[in-house]
């Protein structure tokens, strides 16, 4: 080993011989790092992880299936893409282009928040913008729901209307025997019904509600149309008179004659006891489809024709014979009540109703509601 004595020898192997261990205790400094993990990072919370978080619940399960919201999505998807357009435009044409492919509005308010998250910290005019529009639109777009008819909020309006689609049988044999609308029918049901919102609520809370059926009144006023005694006779006595002014011609005498051809049709003649059955409420609604075919024909006779005036009808319906007097300007009225922040008139609410749109597909609009 003489050699190693020389120094040009010495030197480099030396280098070499060193450097081989360094070299050796790094691999094996880094393979027990790799083993037991040393190496990992540990990492950081984004800066941005509260608004990742925020995005996250605010786009859960329920917000993708309320079908409640669909057009307020869909209405500020597009005016908040306008906005963004007049910032940055390469953004807005993307996420514009996306709705386009998909229509998916919850995938593309989630695009505008990607771009919010760096937009906000560059334009204060852009932020500014953005929350004078989204306060715009909630204060536009009624995202609660609601409709602008108080009577359609109630919790009762959505227990009636399962109980009058399950008359619809009974409204619309009615209607055919009268030559009546069924929708103008409803009308005085609706009428009827609702206004004994307030005064039954107890009833409608521990009996009504939970079955999904009408009031059946049985006092003064009878069945689910709350026909009087008194009314009923005349409803009677004008279709056989064929002087009056309320008569409708041979072809209706028998309209409240048994008819054992029909299922809903009962035997006798007690007027109280047709109205108060507590299922079949066929005579409910024929009663008061021929006072409002009586009604009209004699409005018509006296050259004031009112059957495309479901207001002045329902008025009439609640008012009675005596008050309907022809004349070319009648008035809309009838007994008065409340509903929530709403007051309503027996003829006013018959009219909201029938230019609603509520249960058309269960009793369209006509293009003749009395027909001969």
């Amino acid at each position: 080993m003489h050699w190693i004595k020389n120094k040009w020898v010495r030197l480099p192997y030396l280098t070499l011989l060193y450097g081989f261990a360094l070299y050796g205790m790094v691999l094996t400094a880094t393979y027990f790092a790799v083993k037991f993990k040393v190496s990992n990072d540990a990492g950081m919370v984004d800066e941005n992880n509260r608004y990742f978080t925020e995005m996250s619940g605010k786009y859960n399960q329920s917000f993708k299936i309320d079908t409640n919201n669909v057009k307020i999505e869909r209405y500020e998807v597009l005016k908040l893409i306008q906005l963004m357009n007049n910032y940055y435009p390469v953004n807005a044409s993307y996420i514009l282009n996306t709705w386009i492919n998909h229509r998916d509005d919850t995938l593309c308010l989630k695009m505008v928040d990607a771009v919010n998250l760096r937009l906000f910290k560059k334009h204060d005019a852009y932020k500014q913008a953005y929350q004078k529009l989204k306060s715009s639109i909630q204060q536009e777009g009624s995202s609660n729901g609601l409709s602008v008819f108080d009577w359609m909020n109630v919790s009762e309006w959505k227990d009636f209307k399962v109980a009058a689609v399950k008359d619809k049988a009974y409204i619309d044999s009615a209607a055919r025997v009268a030559g009546v609308e069924s929708r103008m029918i409803v009308c005085c049901l609706v009428g009827e019904q609702i206004r004994l919102f307030n005064s039954l609520r107890e009833a409608y809370k521990s009996y009504i509600s939970p079955a999904k059926v009408l009031v059946l009144e049985n006092h003064l006023s009878y069945g689910v149309t709350g026909i009087k005694v008194e009314t009923a006779k005349k409803i009677e006595a004008y279709l056989k008179d064929k002087k009056s002014p309320f008569y409708l011609g041979e072809k209706y005498e028998k309209a409240l004659a048994h008819n054992p051809k029909s299922k809903y049709s009962l035997p006798g003649n007690n007027i109280i006891q047709r109205l108060v059955q507590g299922k079949n409420h066929y005579y409910s609604y024929l009663y008061a489809a021929l006072f409002l075919k009586e009604i009209t024909k004699q409005w018509e006779r006296a050259g004031y024709p009112i059957e495309n005036r479901p207001e002045i009808l329902a008025s009439l319906f609640n008012l009675g014979f005596a008050r309907s007097k022809p004349k070319p300007n009648p008035a809309v009225g009838g007994s008065s009540f409340r509903v929530t922040n709403t007051n309503y008139t027996f003829g006013a609410l018959a009219f909201e109703f029938y230019y609603s749109g509520e249960l058309e597909k269960e009793f369209p609009f006509t293009k003749d509601p009395f027909i001969d």
